[in-house]
C-alpha cells in the first residue's frame, strides 16, 4: 500500500509532464505549411490536464517527504529522453524511406516542418541524455533498474548521433557540441583538472587552452564555409536587426513587430545606397531574426531582453548549484541554438524551455510546482479562448478555390475568416491578391496595407503598386515599386514592373525606362528560371517597340 501511495503522485507528475511535452509529436498536414494552430490547441487542453494532475499529486506531498522518491527534475529528464528517442526513430524512418517527411524538399524533418528546428530539438535533448548516461553509469553497478536505464540512454544517444549529421543544421551541431562538452567537462572534472594543471604546470595548461581555442576557431570557420552564403545571410540579418533596435532600444516595436521593424530598417539601409554587393545578394525577407536575443530586443526592447537573461541565468545557476546538469545542458544547448535560429517562435520549444527552467529550480520544492500550475493553467485558458484551429482548417478549404482560380468563391470564404486569421501574413496576402484578381483594387490595397505590417516581403508592395497602376495612379504605383526595389534590390521583378510602368503612354519616361530595362537585362538573379527569361524577353520587346517609335 505504501509503495502504491508513492507511485500514484509520481505517475501523475510523469504523465502530466509527458503529455504537455508531447506537443512535439503533434503534426498538422491538414493545415497550411508551417501553421501551428493544432499544436497550440493541444497545449490548451494538455496544459489544463497538467495543472490538475500536478495539483493532485501535491496532495501526497507531506506523506512522500518521509520516503526517498524521484524529484521533478528526473521526471522532466526521462520525459525528454523518451520524446527524443521517438523523434530520432521518426527521423531514421524518414531517411530510409519508411515514412514521409513533412516537407517536399527535405527527406528529414521528424514531426517538424523542416530539418532546422528538428535538429535543434534533438540537440537540446542530447546533453540531457548524455548527463543521464554519466549519472547512471556509476549506480548501474548496484541497481538493476539503473542498468536498464543506462543501456537505454546509450541507445537513444546513438540514435541521435545517427540523425543529427543528416539534418545539415550547423546551428544544431554547434549547440550539441557546446552543451555536450559542458556535460562531459562537468563529469570528467575538467575545471578542477585545469586548475590543478595551472597551479602545477602553467605552460602545459596554457598549451591546452590555446589548443582548445584553435580547434574551436577552426570548427567555426569550417561551419561558416560549409554554407557561406547562408552564413553571410545570417550576419546581414543581424546587422539590419541591430539597426532596427537602435531606433527603439527601450520599448521595442511590440508583439509581432519584427516584420515591420526589419522591413523598414532594410528598406532604409538599401535606399541609402552605401552597401556591399554581397549584401544585396544574400538579403531576403525573413519571418524571424534568426537570433532570439535580437528578436526579443526588437519586439520588447533591450530592458526586456536583460530581464529574460537574468531569469534564465538565475535558473541555470540554481540548477548548477543543485547538480542538475542534464537540464542545465538542455538550456545551454537551446541558448546556443537560439543564437542563430528561431526556436522560440515554435510552440514546441517554448513549452520545453519553460519545463527545463522549472526543472532547474524545482527538485522537490512543491512551491515552484504550484507556481508552474498557475502559469500553465492561465496560459491554457488564453489559448483555449483564442483557439483558431477550425478557422485554419476552413482556410485550407478556401485555398483550394484560390489555387484553382475560383476567386469569387475564395473571396467569400476569406471574408468570413478575416476576423479570426487577420494576424496571419500568408492568409492576408492571399486575400489581398484574390481581391486584386477580381479587380477590386481599393479593397485589395486596404488588405495589403495590413499585410505589410505582418511581413517584410516586398511582394506586398508589388501588388499594391500594380493595383495603383491599374487604377491609373502612376505616381503611387512608382512609389511602391521603388519601395520594393529598396527593400530587396537583388530582385529583378520590381525592375520589370517599373519598366512596364514607364512604358505606359500616360506615364512614359524614356530615361527611367532605359534604366529599369537595363537592370532587368543585366542584373544577375540568384537562380535562373523560365520566369526570368520571359521577363527579359518582354522588356526587350517593350524597348524595341519604343525605339522603333522614336525612329519614326
Amino acid at each position: 500500500m505504501k509503495r502504491l501511495t508513492i507511485y500514484i503522485p509520481f505517475m501523475l507528475q510523469f504523465a502530466a509532464t509527458l503529455l504537455l511535452l508531447s506537443v512535439v509529436c503533434v503534426s498538422s498536414p491538414e493545415l497550411p505549411p508551417g501553421e501551428q494552430a493544432k499544436q497550440w490547441q493541444w497545449l490548451a487542453y494538455s496544459g489544463i490536464v497538467y495543472a490538475i494532475c500536478i495539483l493532485l499529486s501535491l496532495l501526497f506531498y507531506p506523506y512522500l517527504m518521509k520516503f526517498k522518491w524521484p524529484d521533478y527534475t528526473h521526471i522532466v529528464v526521462w520525459s525528454l529522453i523518451l520524446l527524443g528517442g521517438c523523434e530520432a526513430v521518426t527521423g531514421l524512418r524518414q531517411l530510409y524511406g519508411f515514412t514521409y517527411s513533412n516537407h517536399s524538399l527535405f527527406a528529414l524533418t521528424g514531426s517538424f516542418f523542416n530539418p532546422g528546428p528538428y535538429s535543434g530539438y534533438l540537440a537540446m535533448i542530447f546533453p540531457v541524455c548524455l548527463s543521464e548516461y554519466y549519472r547512471l553509469k556509476e549506480i548501474s553497478k548496484t541497481s538493476f533498474w539503473a542498468k536498464i536505464g543506462y543501456y537505454f540512454t546509450i541507445g537513444i544517444l546513438l540514435l541521435m548521433l545517427c540523425v543529427l549529421p543528416a539534418g545539415m543544421s550547423r546551428s544544431s551541431w554547434f549547440a550539441a557540441g557546446i552543451s555536450g562538452l559542458f556535460v562531459i567537462g562537468y563529469y570528467k572534472q575538467w575545471g578542477k583538472k585545469l586548475k590543478e594543471h595551472w597551479i602545477n604546470n602553467r605552460k602545459k595548461a596554457l598549451v591546452w587552452l590555446v589548443s582548445g581555442c584553435i580547434c574551436l576557431l577552426i570548427g567555426l570557420v569550417a561551419i561558416f564555409y560549409l554554407k557561406k552564403d547562408s552564413a553571410n545571410g545570417r550576419l546581414f540579418m543581424w546587422k539590419i536587426s541591430l539597426n532596427a533596435i537602435a531606433e527603439k532600444p527601450l520599448t521595442g516595436y511590440g508583439y509581432d513587430g519584427f516584420s515591420t521593424a526589419y522591413g523598414a530598417a532594410q528598406e532604409a539601409y538599401f535606399a541609402n545606397g552605401t552597401y556591399a554587393v554581397w549584401e544585396e545578394h544574400v538579403a531576403g525577407s525573413p519571418e524571424y531574426a534568426f537570433n532570439e536575443f535580437l528578436q526579443i530586443a526588437i519586439e520588447w526592447g533591450v530592458p526586456a531582453l536583460l530581464f529574460c537573461l537574468t531569469v534564465v541565468g538565475f535558473c541555470f545557476w540554481h540548477g548548477l548549484k543543485k547538480s542538475r546538469i542534464g537540464v542545465c545542458g538542455g538550456i545551454l544547448s537551446l541558448a546556443v541554438f537560439a543564437f542563430s535560429s528561431y526556436p522560440l517562435q515554435l510552440s514546441v520549444f517554448i513549452v520545453t524551455f519553460f519545463i527545463l527552467l522549472l526543472a532547474c529550480i524545482t527538485g522537490k520544492n512543491y512551491m515552484w510546482l504550484i507556481v508552474s500550475c498557475l502559469i500553465v493553467f492561465s496560459c491554457s485558458l488564453h489559448l483555449w479562448k483564442t483557439d483558431d484551429y477550425d478557422a485554419c482548417k476552413e482556410w485550407t478549404h478556401a485555398r483550394l478555390f484560390y489555387n484553382s482560380g475560383a476567386y469569387e468563391s475564395a473571396r467569400d470564404k476569406y471574408i468570413l475568416l478575416y476576423s479570426k486569421l487577420k494576424n496571419r501574413a500568408m492568409f492576408m496576402f492571399e486575400y489581398g491578391r484574390c481581391l486584386q484578381k477580381l479587380n477590386d483594387y481599393d479593397a485589395s490595397n486596404r488588405v495589403l496595407q495590413e499585410t505589410g505590417l505582418l511581413t517584410c516581403d516586398p511582394m506586398v508592395f508589388n501588388l499594391i503598386g500594380k493595383n495603383y497602376q491599374n487604377k491609373g495612379e502612376y505616381e503611387k504605383a512608382e512609389e511602391y515599386f521603388l519601395r520594393s526595389v529598396h527593400r530587396l534590390p537583388g530582385r529583378i521583378y520590381p525592375y520589370y514592373l517599373l519598366a512596364k510602368l514607364y512604358a505606359e503612354p500616360d506615364f512614359f519616361q524614356v530615361d527611367k525606362l532605359e534604366y529599369a530595362a537595363r537592370m532587368v537585362m543585366e542584373k544577375e538573379p540568384k537562380v535562373q528560371s523560365t520566369a526570368i527569361r520571359e521577363m527579359r524577353e518582354e522588356v526587350r520587346k517593350i524597348c524595341s517597340t519604343h525605339h522603333s517609335s522614336d525612329q519614326k
